[in-house]
């Protein structure tokens, strides 16, 4: 019975950890676009420079 003095304070804690970093990654903009990058490995970007090997 005495651990519940112990783990009930430690989970508040922990939880109170969680929310936070939740909140920071929705205010830092973790979560603004969830499909963009996914869809972006499939486009073709002809701008970007060959990456040939000029050594000889």
């Amino acid at each position: 019975m005495k651990i519940l003095f112990l783990l009930i304070p430690v989970s508040l804690i922990l939880i109170g950890f969680i929310i936070f970093a939740f909140l920071w990654a929705i205010k830092s903009g973790q979560f603004d676009d969830l499909e963009g990058p996914a869809h972006e490995i499939l486009m073709d970007n002809d701008s970007l420079p060959s990456q040939k090997n000029t050594q000889s």
